[in-house]
């Protein structure tokens, strides 16, 4: 009796250790979803607001830890020379040459010779009213010229290429100005749509 009574202990001992626990109501489920959900989101939150701070620190020390700071480059100049002459001027042949095309000139005589060297286109005018004097016509009044380009050398000196209205026969075969370098209307007017402030002219 004694066999069988410790027998049956041991099989109701294997039992209990063996024995499934008892189901979880549905309400305390849903209260441990609901908290593990919690749990989630606050790191989640927590992540982003760590980000944020990292964000902020870099960026103020960037701008005042004198760290790099980019900035927008700045827009290239249209009155920046050139390194290169856009265009020749050969006084001794009379021609100007620009864009592989040859433009007759009349420059300064030899009492007021062009000056030579490089110089910059530094404004155009579609007219200017210019002292006649300067132009080798004799003083006392203006005249109008068009498509007049200002020019001006690295001393600071100013010189103008003009339409020799007053002597459209002049470019190519004799020199009248007091220094000016001057075209034929036409070619005045083609010259003054070609060129831009900035361009380089050589003069020589």
């Amino acid at each position: 009796m004694s066999d069988d009574r410790d027998l049956t202990t041991a099989l109701r001992d294997v039992a209990d250790a063996h024995q499934t626990p008892p189901p979880v109501p549905g309400t305390e489920i849903r209260r441990r979803a609901a908290r593990r959900r919690r749990r989630r989101h606050a790191a989640l939150a927590a992540t982003a607001a760590a980000a944020v701070v990292a964000a902020v620190v870099l960026g103020l020390t960037t701008v005042l830890g004198g760290g790099p700071e980019q900035r927008p480059a700045a827009a290239a100049s249209d009155t920046t020379p050139s390194t290169l002459p856009a265009a020749t001027v050969d006084l001794s042949r009379r021609l100007l040459t620009i864009a592989g095309r040859e433009l007759p000139v009349s420059s300064g005589t030899a009492q007021h010779p062009t000056p030579t060297g490089l110089m910059t286109v530094t404004a155009k005018f579609p007219t200017k009213t210019m002292d006649s004097a300067a132009l080798g016509l004799g003083g006392g009044y203006d005249l109008t010229l068009p498509w007049v380009v200002e020019l001006r050398n690295a001393d600071g000196r100013t010189n103008y290429v003009v339409a020799l209205t007053y002597d459209e026969q002049a470019p190519g075969k004799r020199d009248v100005t007091h220094g000016w370098i001057g075209l034929r209307t036409a070619d005045a007017k083609w010259l003054y749509a070609k060129v831009k402030p900035g361009m380089v002219l050589s003069v020589g």
